[in-house]
């Protein structure tokens, strides 16, 4: 697995990197660090001053010590690239220049020298192609919940990213949430008999979903702690049960669209984003493997 970490030097970004040494296998981590100039004013030049070769050597204090971070986790370190702009457009130029299954940053939402683990994360995770890691406080790598929506693009993000998870000794969640008629539809009187229908149907595709992915798991040798379909707000519904199960990885699809019959999209993932407390793992369609079959 080919993996980009973003890091400014700061401990979030580092937890980022410890939580996600937990589930990686045979993972090469490169590594990037962006020195952003936007937090200062337009008219403040600061290319040839001694602030601007401060903070390149900072830049060069915190690759080393990332690359000894990431040996000392057991996983291999690859290159280390020092930009200097945004760090947005840094990330996603190189982004571009290697096949990277995964894009490692944490969030904390600070502002200024540092604000890019926070609005850069989101960014960088809302995007239409990079499948992203993004990690806001350390936890124990114990526990994964996979939320569905059951369609078998869904199922098959997955499955691939199974492929790049270390999930022994883990506990593994799968969900499903089933949106309630009156989240369906904005306006009218909608026949009790219809509805009634219409949820026995919904119930019925979600259970069979969940018994397919828990095959697709138990035929790779994992054994599922519980799968559950919930029913409601899917975003809060997701939120609420990964509380309560005290996970530590959420993992969700985003295709970057907001289709009211695929929950599992665009809005949900970002609500999710935005309000889990744990760490959270965004998979795009167009995620990036490095099949062998």
């Amino acid at each position: 697995m080919k993996v980009l970490f973003c890091t400014d030097g700061s401990k979030i970004s580092y937890n980022a990197l410890s939580n996600f040494s937990r589930w990686a296998k045979d993972a090469i981590i490169d590594v990037i660090c962006v020195i952003d100039w936007s937090f200062l004013p337009e008219n403040v030049r600061v290319e040839a001053s001694g602030f601007s070769n401060t903070c390149a050597n900072i830049a060069d204090d915190i690759l080393l010590y990332a690359k000894n971070e990431i040996e000392n986790l057991g996983m291999l370190c690859g290159e280390t690239f020092k930009y200097c702009g945004s760090a947005v457009e840094s990330i996603l130029e190189q982004s571009e220049k290697e096949d990277y299954d995964v894009i490692l940053l944490g969030s904390h939402g600070k502002k200024g020298i540092q604000k890019w683990l926070g609005s850069v994360s989101r960014e960088i995770a809302y995007g239409e192609r990079l499948t992203t890691y993004i990690s806001k406080q350390e936890n124990s790598g114990a526990n994964i919940l996979f939320a569905t929506d059951g369609t078998d693009s869904a199922n098959l993000a997955i499955t691939k990213v199974l492929e790049n998870l270390n999930l022994e000794n883990k506990q593994i969640f799968l969900c499903t949430v089933n949106e309630t008629a009156d989240m369906l539809f904005l306006n009218g009187n909608l026949d009790s008999n219809w509805i009634m229908s219409i949820e026995e149907k919904q119930q019925k595709f979600s259970s069979e979903a969940l018994k397919e992915l828990k095959e697709r798991f138990k035929h790779r040798g994992l054994m599922t702690a519980e799968e559950v379909v919930l029913s409601g707000n899917p975003a809060q519904k997701i939120l609420d049960y990964a509380s309560a199960k005290n996970i530590d990885l959420i993992v969700t699809g985003s295709r970057g669209k907001s289709k009211m019959q695929d929950f599992l999209l665009g809005s949900v993932s970002k609500k999710i984003l935005e309000n889990a407390k744990c760490d959270v793992l965004i998979v795009k369609d167009s995620i990036k493997h490095n099949d062998k079959t």
